[in-house]
């Protein structure tokens, strides 16, 4: 038998040698030759309650319902004698199968229900929703079929899991009792949580609620088939408890898993679930060695994961999300080393591209959208280059726009002092006018001779074809004389 203290000896093995498909692929070898019979489960009338065709209870260990028009459920009792525990194992609810799982919690005094799985996962659906949508007694469930009622009392947000306050009354006694779900809203389907350390935290806040205790109920436990993740939660629960009691030299995993195989079929249903079930027992070991943490039920040091990464500790009783980012105003007035609190944004600088939209004061003061500058005439066969009469527009317009600005300058800085333009500011501006008159008949000459060319190259045009069409007859008429002469 493999002893407790080489238990990490052996994952290190394992590990090195990749032997967890071959360890697990031998689990499910040995578990096949129980040869244990699941003839309730493939009646026709019970095969519509299973939630997957090939997960079936066994007959000698399924849990049989008292009350209502069947007595199946797809359920088994499954227990660790040696550590004195028993749990419930079972799959998630179907739509028409949820008054039979609160039947059961209800016959068998179950104190706390642990959900290991998500209602959708994958985009499909792994367990229909089995409690209230809401808090309150107007969103109470009825189940007329069982004679049971579920009222939704509170719940507590620890991150990564939820715990829930239920409470169920039997309506024809009037009797009723709470119960608590557990609900771990991390562990993805064929797969292991994030952390050992937040895993065991979980398990750690169950025991110390007295679910897993043997005075009351066995604990029902699902996931969406009630066999992986499941299975995974009671064999790393038992394991830790059997070192407990036992010490370091009495577990062998693998004959634990078995013995449970014996109850429920396919326990544990990946070689990576059976890898997180070692390094659970190896983590939980260790803390078991260290002074004064034996006792994990009363440890105030709980773990919030947050991301696949990270793990927070925080050292109240509860779990507590972790604090939330500082205002965004709050962040940018602070205080860093050598940079004072109001330190200014950096200006943006001006784009160059913008210049090409300038537009007068007015326009500004009235709102007005800034007059585009018109593209420059380009002549066919001429692409890409401009005319010499656009060059002098553009001439202009840079002297009009030089002209505008010093002005305005000029404007303001007499209007701050006397209120009235100087008598060297109008002679500029005269100039400046006179060149502008200047450039405009220069501009207006090269335009008309421009258009004098461009009438006598549609004139030559217009000439030159008649010429070419009495060529060309010319020529079809000689050659067809020559070809009558020559042929007659």
């Amino acid at each position: 038998m493999t002893t407790g203290n080489n238990i990490e000896t052996e994952y290190l093995e394992l590990s090195s040698k990749n032997g967890w498909p071959l360890l697990y692929q031998q689990i499910r070898t040995e578990s096949a030759k129980f040869g244990n019979s699941f003839s309730e489960a493939i009646k026709p009338q019970n095969k519509v309650l299973n939630r997957y065709r090939d997960v079936s209870p066994f007959d000698h260990t399924r849990i049989v319902l008292q009350k209502g028009s069947s007595d199946y459920i797809n359920a088994n009792l499954v227990k660790v004698e040696k550590a004195n525990r028993q749990y419930i194992l079972t799959q998630g609810p179907l739509p028409h199968t949820i008054s039979h799982f609160w039947l059961m919690v209800w016959e068998q005094n179950t104190k706390a229900v642990l959900m290991l799985n998500k209602l959708v996962e994958k985009k499909q659906e792994k367990c229909s929703q089995y409690w209230p949508k809401k808090v309150g007694p107007e969103y109470k469930m009825i189940f007329d079929d069982v004679g049971l009622s579920l009222e939704y009392l509170e719940h507590q947000d620890h991150s990564y899991y939820m715990k829930r306050v239920l409470k169920l009354v039997d309506v024809e006694s009037g009797n009723s009792k709470e119960v608590l779900q557990f609900h771990y809203t991390t562990w993805p389907d064929f797969g292991v949580p994030n952390s050992p350390v937040a895993f065991l935290e979980f398990l750690y806040k169950v025991r110390a609620e007295g679910a897993l205790q043997p005075d009351v109920g066995p604990a029902v436990v699902h996931c969406s088939a009630g066999i992986g993740r499941s299975g995974t939660f009671c064999l790393v629960d038992s394991c830790l408890v059997l070192i407990e009691k036992y010490g370091l030299n009495s577990v062998d995993v693998k004959e634990v898993l078995l013995e449970m195989r014996r109850y429920r079929m396919g326990l544990i249903q990946t070689p990576e679930q059976l890898k997180f079930s070692y390094q659970a027992i190896i983590e939980g070991i260790k803390h078991l060695s260290q002074p004064n943490t034996s006792d994990k039920e009363n440890s105030n040091s709980d773990v919030v994961v947050v991301n696949d990464n990270d793990l927070y500790e925080s050292s109240s009783e509860e779990d507590e999300p972790p604090p939330l980012p500082p205002p965004r105003l709050d962040s940018l007035n602070r205080v860093y080393d050598d940079f004072p609190v109001d330190r200014p944004l950096p200006t943006i600088p001006n784009s160059t591209s913008l210049t090409d939209f300038a537009y007068e004061e007015n326009d500004k003061v009235n709102n007005q959208s800034p007059p585009l500058r018109p593209l420059p005439t380009v002549t066919p066969g001429d692409e890409g280059e401009s005319s010499e009469a656009d060059e002098v527009e553009e001439e202009e317009e840079d002297e009009d726009e030089e002209e505008t600005n010093s002005l305005t300058e000029e404007k303001t800085e007499n209007n701050c002092v006397t209120g009235n333009i100087s008598p060297e500011a109008e002679l500029r501006h005269r100039q400046r006018a006179e060149r502008k008159e200047t450039l405009a008949a220069k501009v207006r000459e090269m335009k008309r001779r421009q258009q004098a060319n461009e009438q006598w190259t549609r004139l030559k045009r217009s000439l030159f074809k008649p010429f070419v069409i009495v060529g060309i007859v010319s020529a079809l008429g000689g050659g067809l004389l020559a070809y009558f002469y020559y042929k007659s």
